[in-house]
């Protein structure tokens, strides 16, 4: 068993948010983000869409309920620790999750999610006797937030997934 996904923070114990699945900062090295992090805000400064937030412990973290990430990369550029991989990498293995509260799938038709996200990942399939049911291609998401802040529900989360050939759909 692993112990890597299990939060033992006393803090997060008590609260609802899982902050373990969400990505903290396109490009960061997640493994040494709270060893090397100086919480010196830098990279919240230089983020032009204002979605880098001080979370828990003072570390920033995208709050995609602000907006999108544009993956301009100033965050990086800003930090003055090695914390950050080169711009040439993926910027992070982050994509787009539809839980239970989605309209469509209590048969309200809306298709928000679908109508901002630009790399067009989020589609909407025909359903006998139901509104269009959303799917995700997780090949086209790119994990950049635009369809969460517009969720009437707020049943849209980023969240870190390897990509693995049973996350995408067809």
């Amino acid at each position: 068993m692993s112990y890597s996904r299990i939060n033992l923070s006393r803090r997060q114990l008590f609260t609802r948010q899982s902050l373990t699945d969400a990505p903290s900062l396109p490009w960061v090295k997640e493994a040494q983000f709270t060893d090397l992090c100086t919480q010196c805000g830098e990279c919240i400064k230089q983020c032009p869409i204002h979605i880098i937030r001080p979370s828990d412990g003072g570390f920033p973290r995208v709050d995609f309920e602000l907006g999108e990430c544009t993956f301009c990369y100033l965050c990086a550029e800003a930090c003055p620790e090695p914390l950050f991989m080169p711009k040439t990498e993926p910027a992070w293995h982050a994509r787009a999750v539809i839980e239970e509260g989605c309209l469509a799938q209590q048969n309200i038709d809306c298709r928000s999610c679908g109508d901002c996200c630009e790399p067009f990942a989020i589609r909407f399939k025909l359903a006998v006797g139901a509104v269009a049911q959303p799917q995700i291609d997780m090949a086209a998401c790119t994990g950049c937030g635009a369809c969460v802040a517009v969720c009437p529900t707020s049943a849209i989360s980023i969240k870190n997934r390897l990509q693995e050939s049973a996350d995408v759909t067809e």
